[in-house]
């Protein structure tokens, strides 16, 4: 039996509540950083005193003429191509969920097809639609007549055809994206949705895609900065975007290395500008779900207490 003679009030102490937290000692992380200043100290230093980097021709070339008209051509094809792919994204996602099987299997033929052939493939297919279709008509199928008859040489243009490759490769994977993000969503919303005889586009337009936009933005905001950088493939069929630019430069100069650090440059800047939108927009979607946090918090009724709220 445990004696407890030395508690004159026959009272075991009570824990100290007001002292300080201690942390814990954590060595491992002091190594992991000292280890990181080091290597990252070390690496610069080679960097900066490696003469063959050439940083006053990166320098010169930063800001010339025709990196600055690639970097506009390359945010020009960014915008358009994802403006496509997020646009034919939510029409595929919504046919793949709907209940005909004709659009459920449409949907599906095209996410599988455009998903499952490499981006590059279908730039330059679309790049030589002319020796498929050398003209391009438009009119009534199988009797006519045709009101609109185009040279597909001068229709498809390198600048169509990036958009065309790029936008159809992108909506395959939209479209899995905005499916899911629709799924998230409870199913308790579409029926109550139902209820108040919402018609199934309204349904979709003010309850369910609200919703899953707080799981759509984040993928969608990696696949617009993975846009931006797959639109360096448009070199290929002669678009002159950022790489083509740059390629253009140092094939006259033969100053490789430096150039394509500038061009390098001018990536990291627009990605880091497309993430700091991205956490952005994520932040002021996730308030909804902040504030309910709070408000429930703050609420005197909980379920199963026996007050119920007021009316």
């Amino acid at each position: 039996m445990t004696s407890i003679a030395s508690f004159p009030s026959g009272k075991t102490s009570a824990p100290r509540l007001d002292l300080p937290p201690v942390p814990l000692p954590r060595p491992g992380r002091w190594v992991a950083g000292a280890f990181m200043v080091l290597l990252l100290t070390w690496v610069g230093w080679i960097v900066s005193t490696n003469p063959n980097f050439q940083w006053p021709v990166v320098g010169k070339y930063l800001f010339s003429r025709e990196i600055l008209e690639g970097v506009k051509l390359t945010i020009a094809l960014t915008v358009s191509a994802m403006s496509i792919g997020v646009t034919l994204g939510v029409i595929a996602a919504l046919m793949r969920l709907s209940d005909n099987p004709l659009l459920r299997g449409a949907g599906t033929f095209y996410v599988v097809t455009f998903r499952g052939t490499p981006a590059l493939v279908q730039l330059i297919f679309w790049f030589n639609l002319a020796a498929l279709f050398p003209k391009i008509t438009l009119g009534i199928p199988f009797f006519g007549p045709d009101w609109i008859s185009i040279n597909a040489n001068t229709l498809i243009t390198p600048f169509v055809a990036a958009n065309l490759g790029l936008g159809l490769c992108e909506g395959a994977y939209m479209a899995e994206i905005v499916r899911a993000g629709i799924l998230s969503v409870d199913p308790g919303q579409r029926e109550a949705g139902i209820a108040l005889g919402l018609t199934r586009g309204q349904l979709v337009r003010r309850v369910i895609l609200p919703q899953a936009l707080r799981v759509i933005v984040p993928p969608t905001g990696n696949q617009i900065i993975s846009m931006l950088k797959l639109t360096s493939l448009a070199s290929v069929i002669s678009v002159t975007e950022l790489l083509a630019a740059a390629g253009l430069i140092y094939t006259r100069t033969y100053e490789t290395i430096p150039v394509l650090i500038a061009a390098s440059v001018w990536y990291l800047a627009l990605t880091s500008v497309l993430t700091l939108v991205q956490r952005g927009i994520e932040r002021r979607l996730g308030r909804s779900v902040a504030d309910s946090g709070e408000a429930g918090a703050r609420s005197p009724w909980k379920p199963g207490s026996s007050a119920a709220p007021a009316g």
